[in-house]
């Protein structure tokens, strides 16, 4: 089988095409065959005011595609010009890769799995701040 599968817990709520989807009381997995489905899982969202930094604004940049807020096409360069911007500042092996992942999946228009390798620069990030660099 293709397609995204996603896990859900009790209760959990999704975006899928501007639709809020909740769970009900049991976990459950579904499969989304809809390649150019946009999804967001509502607990992993970041919300407008914290999004104040460079990770954070860029991934809700990235939401708001998601979301149906933003046009895909018309985000597309600035995303990547963002990404890019971030290239400057995480310049180890791991980060590059993420960033090389995030960026393909942008020009593949898979927002989903760009959004998904994003995050996971948000605690180097956290690091880099705590650490004042």
């Amino acid at each position: 089988m293709s397609g995204l599968i996603l896990k859900l817990s009790p209760k959990e709520r999704i975006l899928i095409n501007g639709a809020v989807i909740e769970n009900g009381d049991r976990r459950s997995r579904l499969a989304i065959m809809t390649p150019d489905a946009n999804i967001l899982r509502l607990r992993d969202a970041i919300h407008p005011e914290d999004a104040k930094t460079p990770v954070r604004r860029v991934c809700y940049a990235v939401q708001l595609v998601l979301s149906g807020d933003t046009d895909r096409n018309d985000a597309r360069r600035k995303l990547l010009r963002n990404i890019e911007e971030l290239s400057q500042i995480f310049v180890d092996d791991d980060s590059r890769k993420l960033l090389d992942s995030a960026s393909h999946a942008l020009v593949d228009n898979d927002h989903y799995r760009c959004l998904k390798a994003l995050r996971m620069l948000l605690p180097r990030e956290e690091r880099l701040l705590a650490a004042g660099v």
